[in-house]
C-alpha cells in the first residue's frame, strides 16, 4: 500500500509521523501554498504537487489522506473515490449532511474505502468505557453530559482565510474543536434521535461561526446536556459523563474513570506508550492506531456511515439553533 496526502497544513505532520512509523510509503503530497509542498516532498524524497486534480491524475497511490479545510473534504474525497483510491479524511466528513451523504454513494458505487478520522475512540480510556457500557454491567443508561471548554484568539481565525466563516469551516466551536467530543458520545450511546441546541459569537467580533454552544442531545428517552466554548482561558481537559442505573463513566482529557454504586472504582489513566504517540493533548493521542488499523485492517474503522451520524448531529444541532425548537435526526 502507497499514501498520498493532500493539505500540509498543521494536522498532516502527524498523518506524515504516523505513516512512517507504520512502514507505510508517502509517494506524494500536495500543497496549493508552493514553498510548503516542495519543503515537504524534499523532506519525503517524493513528487509534490500543488494541485491535487494533477496528483490524482498522475496516480501511484492506494490512499489519499486528507488533510484540508473542512470546504474541500468532499469534492476531493469523491474525486479520490471516483477513481477508485480509498481515502482517510480528517473531521469534520463535510460541512454539509448532503456532501457527507455523497462521499458515501462516491464510496459505494466504486467499492474504495472511506474513512474519518475520529482518533479519540482508539485512546484507551475510551476503549475503555466502550467496553463497560457495552458489556451491561452498569446497567441502562440515565443520563450524561460533555463539557468542551477551549481558548482560540483572534489570531487563531486572522491568520486563516478559511476559518471563521459559514461557507468554508461550516461552522465553528462545534463542527471544529467539539466533534471529536460529540463523536465520541455517538460512540458511547448509539445514533441520537433528536437535538434542541443554540449556538452564539459571544466574544470573536471577525468572525461569522459561533464561539460558544449549549444544549441537549437525545438518545432516544437519554437525555445528553453539552456546554462548548472558545472563550476559556485555556484548553482545559474534555469533560464528558454518562450516569448509569449502576455507576457512573468519566473521561477527563484521555484518561478515565469508572465508579459504581457499591463503591468499587476502576481508573484508566493516560499511559506512557499512548503520551509517545503523536499529537496534542487536546487533539487524543491515536491518530497513529487509527491509522495503522485502517491499512493492516485490525479493527472495525469509521467508516463514511459512522462519520455521517456525527455530521447529523452537529448539523442538526445548527439547524435547532436557527429554528429554535427540538430537531429530529
Amino acid at each position: 500500500m502507497k499514501a498520498a496526502i493532500v493539505g500540509m497544513g498543521g494536522i498532516a505532520p502527524i498523518h506524515v509521523e504516523s505513516l512512517k512509523t507504520i512502514g507505510i510509503p508517502i509517494v506524494a503530497v500536495c500543497d496549493n501554498k508552493p514553498h510548503i509542498a516542495s519543503a515537504f516532498g524534499k523532506q519525503l524524497g517524493c513528487p509534490y504537487f500543488t494541485d491535487y486534480k494533477a496528483m490524482l491524475a498522475a496516480g501511484g497511490f492506494d490512499v489519499l489522506h486528507i488533510c484540508l479545510p473542512h470546504y474541500l473534504h468532499a469534492p476531493v474525497a469523491i474525486e479520490a473515490l471516483e477513481k477508485g483510491i480509498n481515502v482517510i479524511c480528517e473531521k469534520p466528513m463535510a460541512t454539509t449532511v448532503e456532501d457527507a451523504k455523497n462521499m458515501i454513494a462516491a464510496s459505494n458505487k466504486s467499492g474504495a474505502r472511506l474513512e474519518i478520522i475520529y482518533q479519540n475512540r482508539y485512546n484507551p480510556g475510551s476503549q475503555a468505557i466502550k467496553k463497560t457500557l457495552d458489556s451491561g454491567e452498569l446497567g441502562h443508561v440515565v443520563s450524561g453530559f460533555l463539557h468542551i471548554t477551549w481558548h482560540r484568539n483572534e489570531e487563531y481565525y486572522t491568520q486563516s482565510d478559511w476559518r471563521g466563516r459559514w461557507s468554508t469551516e461550516g461552522g465553528g466551536v462545534l463542527i471544529n474543536q467539539s466533534i471529536h467530543t460529540f463523536d465520541l458520545m455517538n460512540y458511547f450511546l448509539g445514533n441520537p434521535t433528536a437535538v434542541f441546541g443554540s449556538v452564539a459569537n459571544r466574544a470573536h467580533p471577525s468572525i461569522e461561526v459561533e464561539d460558544a454552544a449549549e444544549g441537549m442531545i437525545y438518545y432516544g428517552d437519554v437525555g445528553v446536556s453539552f456546554y462548548a466554548t472558545n472563550n476559556h482561558p485555556y484548553n482545559a481537559p474534555v469533560a464528558l459523563e454518562i450516569v448509569c442505573e449502576n455507576g457512573r463513566v468519566m473521561l477527563s482529557g484521555a484518561s478515565a474513570s469508572i465508579a459504581y454504586n457499591d463503591g468499587r472504582q476502576k481508573s484508566f489513566p493516560l499511559d506512557e506508550k499512548t503520551v509517545k504517540i503523536y499529537g496534542k493533548d487536546y487533539w487524543g493521542y491515536s491518530h497513529i492506531v487509527q491509522i495503522e488499523a485502517f491499512y493492516k485492517g485490525t479493527k472495525e474503522g469509521v467508516c463514511g456511515n459512522e462519520g455521517l451520524i456525527t455530521q447529523k448531529l452537529i448539523n442538526g444541532i445548527y439547524d435547532s439553533s436557527k429554528l429554535g425548537h427540538i430537531v429530529a435526526l
